[in-house]
């Protein structure tokens, strides 16, 4: 069975740290654009970062830029989201997605099944 499981949410105060991964079963990841989304309650789901199966290049929304860095580790199958500097606005559920081939391209082929993060004092 393909599927995607993201770990690692949680609560946190604002200013913490939180990382996500993103594993793989079923496949492997290494030709497979892997992104990051989220969706709060009442808001649409936004995309928050891509890396690219080819040579690694990253993307980020400009909300986490600076403060979130996304990573691949090809022999475990998995990609992590590093969360600094955590906002109250970060709260969200957060998905991981990949597509097949090099670039962060829609439509995502497999989707994980969410991992709650939640930034609050």
């Amino acid at each position: 069975q393909l599927q995607l499981v993201e770990s690692g949410g949680g609560l946190v105060q604002p200013g913490g740290s939180l990382r996500l991964s993103c594993a793989a079963s079923g496949f492997t990841l290494d030709n497979y654009a892997i992104g990051w989304f989220r969706q709060a309650p009442g808001k649409e789901r936004e995309g928050v970062s891509c890396i690219s199966s080819r040579d690694g290049s990253t993307y980020y929304a400009d909300s986490v830029k600076g403060r979130f860095t996304i990573s691949r580790d090809n022999a475990k199958n998995t990609v992590y989201l590093q969360m600094n500097s955590l906002k109250p606005e970060d709260t969200a559920v957060y998905y991981c997605a990949a597509v097949g081939g090099a670039w962060c391209v829609i439509p995502y082929d497999y989707w994980g099944q969410g991992t709650q993060v939640t930034v609050s004092s």
